[in-house]
């Protein structure tokens, strides 16, 4: 082979390399250890890759390395560092890194340094740039987490100090007031209430955490504070932290090779040719492989679905199925060797429209013999689950109803596209043990899952999360892991496997698309008397997260809307589904799991009732929607092929969230004035408004559980384990800033370590929006019996310093790293640690503590959405995104509304320009970020948060969830918003120009 010297000249010193002509720049640095240029996808659309050449931002993907010889090559790693490295100081961290870490401008970190470049060098090119300036600059990094406002926010701020100028600090959010925490008898909300279900009378009790917390909220120091992550400094600086980053000797990489057909089976396989490319270490195909049926869904055990997956079959079910694993030496010679491979496929009949899935003489997808149901599962039917559910009688609400409306509805597939892709490296241990480091939301579930898949037991396998570069409920799956541990059972060494773009795309995991039904019945005064629901729901060629997905669509989004007066009290509500199969790459998880295309649906079709009973859309919503006090209806009826247990609302501040969205976007002015909506010198355009009412759900009552253990170290720092998986949510610092709270300590004290199977206890993983709720009481639990014990010590050390036993535990206070007595003497928590660990009556201070939670209680937003739509060409451009949500008491305002905004931005594409389309072969249509436009920097429409806190007593911090509610309200009130303009109804989404187009000549 020809191989090139090179002198390449990176962050100011020279390296001497050897490299192969068509060598890429970014597989060069990265050899070398410049593990902050990350891979994002194969044509530079993503931006992960950016380095400094000559000072001005490129992808090292897009160049050969030979190209950069000469030139002068900057990365993050150039940038700044750790002020603080024991005897040594250091120049710190850049001006821009710091700001990028106090304004919350890190969220999974993996877009992080290519940000700080591309800003890195607008900055020296512009010391005072604009916020135009600042967004244009970063449009060639996507992120998919953050929404960009606090990436631009930190940039302008950083240039502003590069100026010399000062800029206004972080400010802490106003403190939560005492009368949040009510004594329980003075509440309004019932102990108990009852309900007929069925037949059968049901009874709901009010749920007050047994866990306390001992300081009141208007005390807190670390609980309801801006407080930087945990995890930010070591993002900023590009740290080796994600699963790429891990190197092992002797590495060998992996490649699959996928189904090129939709439907087929396999007549012949041959292996030999690839076999004998040199570096090749293995071929293995389904006759090599055990055949053991699993579901690939990340799920708690027993999997609430049917087992209809492989690792590899002789039949494959769509375009991007599996057929054969390859490891070897290198990337490229694994993909020689795929080419290799010669397979004779038998094409059967295919079925790429739902509609078509369960008729009669429709091609079977499971016709194997080892398939195992789950429920109601059907594979002679196409069907992988069905649902029915009937609360009230919903034909009695029909007979009520002076008007009764109906329309169908449809949402695509669309894709999670985090930047990080899939990716997962194996090996055996010194002890024989299969190690598995990979980038996933269940660490736990995968260990779970993969063990009988690979014939080892539980005990025999580890499971390590590194940081996660995005996940969205994409990596709550099973897709990659045991590929790589295949091979490395099969070559003893250890194996890489990382997706590529197209890959994600293709066999990768996406939003279920679906069919959808409404029908509801209304009185003239706009009371609701009943209302149905029918999904079709499609889970392409396998059914993970088939019941589970579809279920959340009617659970959460028809629980909303109960009626008024005697409908309040006794709903008639319908949610009945089918979920399909289909030959289309499986539909999974996706965050909101279900929920937005329940309300995309529902909200569109109560603002065309409103409208047709000319009333107020959003009095209206409110007129019939769930209060605090009322049980929640699903709650009688189901609860994931679990028996279902009602729950009463305890805390709903939906009314408030719409007084307050509708001031800050200026609701009533704009709507009570007509010539708002035109935009001077500019007739073909045309503005305005929508809103849509969301609720969602906080865990899964009595299945869900998180643990987290605590221990006390000999300078007063403490060690926190917790099996709880950081997507970049920022899940590790909140869990932190309850415990430091707690123990009267800073943040700075906690040192987190979560996710390894080995060392941190169980934890169901990072989905049903659950992590500050269940994994955060079960880190209270554990604070609280560690403070119990420090306690007990400083009583110890405090009547032994006053020669007298006058002091109780209960007496002592914990705070400022010491523990108080009433008299104001204190010890601090290093001499507490001191004594115990070295002194007198020696233990280890540590707990472990847990948490499952008896209900779901479910966070209420109120979604605004701002348009203005081209009447000649049918472009909308979104202007204006408000969210005013109710996630009860918010532990961390900078992470929890990066997690709004960054949920807005999603919903915005689901709104307006992401959708997966496949040909008539079952071939996808968007295989890259070029096809698949998801926003960049300067695309952006303003976003703004609102938080309305409650006080939610089922937990000692009163919390609720956040992350998954922004998905669900921004698409159907951006529909919304479309028909306030130009009164065009778009009832399929994306709602792009050409339905709008469309709809707007239907109408001349």
């Amino acid at each position: 082979m020809i191989m090139l010297d090179l002198e390449l000249n990176i962050n100011k010193e020279t390296y001497q390399v050897q490299v192969h002509p068509g060598e890429r720049l970014f597989t060069l640095l990265r050899d070398l250890g410049f593990s902050s240029v990350k891979f994002g996808d194969e044509h530079g659309k993503s931006g992960a890759d950016t380095i400094l050449l000559e000072g001005k931002p490129v992808n090292s993907y897009m160049l050969l390395a030979a190209q950069a010889e000469g030139h002068e090559i900057e990365t993050i790693e150039m940038m700044g560092e750790h002020p603080h490295q024991g005897w040594k100081e250091t120049r710190g961290l850049h001006i821009l890194q710091q700001e990028f870490v106090k304004t919350g401008a890190i969220q999974c970190g993996y877009c992080t340094p290519a940000q700080l470049l591309a800003a890195k060098e607008l900055v020296s090119r512009e010391p005072d740039p604009s916020e135009e300036d600042v967004r244009d600059a970063l449009s060639g990094v996507l992120c998919r987490c953050t929404g960009y406002k606090k990436p631009v926010e930190a940039v302008l701020r950083a240039a502003a100090r590069l100026r010399g100028e000062e800029v206004p600090p972080i400010e802490d959010p106003l403190q939560a007031p005492p009368e949040w925490i009510k004594d329980p008898s003075d509440d309004v909300i019932p102990s108990t209430k009852t309900v007929q279900a069925n037949g059968i009378t049901l009874t709901a009790e009010k749920v007050i955490t047994k866990l306390k917390v001992t300081t009141k909220p208007e005390e807190w120091q670390q609980v309801g504070k801006p407080k930087v992550k945990v995890d930010a400094v070591k993002l900023v600086q590009g740290k080796p932290a994600f699963t790429a980053d891990f190197e092992r000797r002797e590495m060998l990489y992996a490649k699959v090779l996928f189904s090129p057909h939709a439907h087929a089976r396999i007549k012949s396989i041959q292996t030999k040719e690839a076999l004998e490319i040199p570096g090749v270490a293995a071929v293995l195909t389904y006759k090599d492989l055990p055949r053991v049926p699993y579901s690939t869904a990340g799920q708690s055990d027993p999997i609430p679905g049917p087992l209809d997956c492989f690792s590899l079959d002789n039949k494959v079910r769509f375009v991007g199925d599996r057929v054969a694993f390859v490891a070897a030496e290198t990337e490229e010679i694994a993909e020689r060797a795929i080419k290799e491979i010669k397979v004779e496929y038998e094409l059967l009949e295919s079925i790429l429209d739902s509609r078509n899935s369960m008729k009669s003489g429709a091609p079977i997808l499971h016709d194997e013999e080892d398939y195992v149901n789950f429920a109601d599962s059907d594979p002679a039917k196409n069907l992988a689950a069905e649902i029915r559910i009937d609360i009230g009688d919903i034909e009695q609400g029909f007979k009520d109803a002076d008007h009764i409306f109906e329309a169908e509805y449809e949402v695509p597939k669309v894709q999670q596209a985090h930047i990080e892709p899939h990716a997962v490296i194996t090996y055996w241990d010194e002890d024989d043990r299969l190690v598995i480091r990979t980038s996933t939301q269940v660490p736990f579930h995968i260990r779970r899952m993969i063990a009988p898949v690979l014939e080892l037991p539980i005990k025999r396998i580890r499971v390590i999360k590194p940081r996660i570069g995005g996940g969205f409920g994409g990596k709550q799956e099973m897709l990659i892991e045991d590929v790589a541990a295949h091979l490395t059972i099969a070559t003893g060494r250890p194996v890489q496997y990382i997706y590529t773009r197209e890959e994600e795309f293709i066999a990768s995991r996406s939003r279920h698309p679906m069919r959808i039904r409404m029908k509801t019945g209304v009185k003239n005064d706009g009371t609701m008397t009943a209302n149905e629901m029918y999904a079709l729901s499609d889970t392409g060629a396998n059914g993970a997260h088939a019941l589970t997905v579809t279920g959340n669509t009617g659970h959460k989004a028809m629980a909303l809307y109960v009626g008024s007066g005697p409908y309040r009290e006794s709903p008639n509500i319908r949610f009945y589904a089918d979920i399909v199969y289909t030959n289309t790459p499986p539909s999974g998880a996706y965050r909101g799991y279900g929920v937005p295309q329940g309300y995309w649906p529902l909200e569109r079709h109560m603002e065309k009732i409103a409208h047709d009973l000319e009333m107020d859309p959003i009095e209206f919503r409110l007129k019939n929607a769930l209060r605090a006090g009322e049980i929640h209806p699903f709650s009688v009826a189901w609860s994931e092929g679990r028996e279902p247990v009602p729950e009463i609302i305890q805390t709903n501040g939906l009314t408030e969230c719409v007084s307050q969205g509708k001031e800050v976007i200026d609701w009533d002015q704009k709507m009570s004035d007509d010539s708002w909506k035109d935009v001077p010198g500019k007739p073909y355009l045309k503005r305005g408004l929508g809103a849509a009412l969301v609720m969602q759900g906080t865990a899964i009552p009595y299945l869900d559980m998180g643990g987290a253990s605590l221990k006390l170290n000999d300078d007063g720092s403490f060690n926190l384990l917790i099996g709880a998986t950081d997507l970049g949510t920022g899940s590790d610092t909140v869990l932190a800033q309850m415990a430091a709270e707690i123990l009267g300590t800073p943040l700075e004290d906690m040192i987190v370590y979560s996710s390894d199977t080995d060392f941190t206890p169980f934890d169901k993983g990072a989905y049903a929006s659950s992590t500050t709720y269940v994994s955060g009481a079960a880190v209270v639990d554990a604070a609280n019996k560690v403070a119990d014990k420090l306690r007990e010590r400083a009583v110890l050390l405090l009547n032994d310093q006053a020669g007298k036993s006058g002091y109780s535990p209960g007496e002592i206070e914990l705070s400022n790293r010491c523990a108080i007595a009433p008299d104001g003497r204190a010890v601090s928590l290093e001499q507490i640690a001191l004594h115990s660990l070295h002194h007198a009556n020696q233990e280890q201070i540590m707990a472990v503590g847990s948490f499952m939670s008896s209900v779901s209680p479910p966070p209420f937003a109120a979604q605004f959405a701002e348009v203005t739509v081209d009447l000649e060409t049918g472009q909308v451009v979104v202007d204006r995104l408000v969210m005013a949500v109710d996630a009860g008491v918010i532990v961390n305002p900078i992470t929890a509304s990066g997690q709004i905004e960054g949920g807005m931005t999603q919903a915005l594409g689901y709104a307006v320009s992401e959708e997966m389309v496949y040909d008539e072969l079952g071939r996808a249509r968007e295989k890259d970020f070029r096809d698949y436009h998801i926003f960049e920097a300067h695309e952006m429409p303003v976003l703004e948060t609102l938080f309305i806190e409650t006080f939610e007593p089922s937990h000692p911090f009163g919390v609720k969830a956040v992350a998954e509610i922004p998905l669900d309200g921004v698409a159907p009130a951006v529909g919304n918003a479309v028909f306030d303009a130009c009164g065009v109804n778009i009832d399929q989404n994306p709602i792009t120009p050409e339905k709008i187009w469309q709809e707007l000549h239907k109408k001349d």
